[in-house]
């Protein structure tokens, strides 16, 4: 991976521990379950857009602590969101998954409820977490504002919300025979591009972007997002639960629609190449030392 990217990671993992209570007093069991999988490791891909795109269009965050410590609540948001989707999603009712990242899911440790509830708690502390650093720099609580609303567009309705409500449609009722490709799109355009977008908006705003470098990493996001989940089907489809950390092959299993299922693995690569090719093309404008289109191919070239 490469190496600026382990950078920010660094700055995320440092970070998150410090971003949620130690003690939740009488209810200390919720916190517990909140960090049991906001610290479980990952790839860190949202949280380390924010900061890569709030350095690209402001300062670099190595020579500004006060920048840094601007963008990095809104990074750290992007994280708990992303983990509660994933606690959420891992539930009997959605996936009934029992393995992430390699460990038990939330709800196998501590029962459907209590990950219910860290679900619930990750994401309505992402957004305080966020307008604390509004309030902390009043000179500049309208970009920290923008970034919010980002952030909530992504996170919501209009976004990974309507993707999952769709794929539990399609899963429990059937994909529409002749709209499966549009649906599909739909699915993960806002299921999983939303919220990739959606951190390098939150970043670029921080950061003071200008319209046109938030309309190159609003292109960019969406590409990267469709993807990134592309390459996750295609890893479901050709590897192995040891190389991926969760369960794999559950989703030919179960005919839910994926890129492979619509495309085969051999059509769904041609889409991931084609994907990768046009984010690296539409960020142009703000990648002047590579970084997003190396990124953009890492991604795509990922193992697991």
């Amino acid at each position: 991976m490469h190496a600026q990217f382990e950078r920010y990671r660094a700055m995320v993992e440092a970070a998150l521990p410090l971003a949620l209570p130690k003690d939740g007093g009488w209810a200390e069991v919720i916190t517990d379950a909140a960090r049991y999988s906001l610290l479980a490791g990952g790839k860190r891909l949202r949280p380390c857009l924010v900061l890569a795109a709030a350095e690209r269009v402001g300062t670099d965050l190595r020579d500004s602590p006060s920048a840094l410590r601007e963008a990095l609540p809104a990074a750290c948001a992007m994280e708990m969101i992303h983990t509660y989707s994933l606690i959420h999603d891992d539930l009997p009712a959605m996936d009934n998954d029992t393995l992430r990242r390699g460990r038990p899911t939330n709800h196998v440790v501590y029962g459907e409820a209590m990950a219910i509830l860290a679900g619930d708690a990750l994401l309505t502390h992402a957004f305080a977490h966020m307008a604390r650093a509004a309030q902390a720099n009043p000179e500049h609580a309208l970009r920290h504002l923008r970034a919010i609303g980002r952030v909530a567009e992504a996170a919501g309705l209009t976004g990974m919300v309507a993707g999952q409500a769709l794929d539990v449609l399609c899963e429990k009722q059937g994909a529409d025979p002749a709209r499966r490709e549009e649906q599909l799109h739909f699915i993960h355009k806002n299921k999983t591009a939303a919220m990739i977008r959606g951190a390098l908006l939150a970043g670029a705003e921080i950061g003071g972007a200008s319209e046109r470098e938030l309309t190159a990493l609003s292109r960019y996001g969406a590409a990267l997002g469709l993807a990134f989940q592309v390459a996750d089907d295609i890893l479901d489809a050709t590897s192995t639960t040891e190389e991926m950390g969760k369960t794999v092959g559950k989703d030919e299993k179960e005919g839910k629609l994926t890129y492979v299922a619509l495309y085969g693995v051999d059509g769904a690569r041609q889409r991931l190449d084609s994907l990768t090719e046009e984010a690296v093309r539409e960020v142009q404008p703000v990648d002047a030392d590579g970084f997003f289109s190396d990124l953009a191919r890492d991604f795509a070239a990922r193992k697991h």
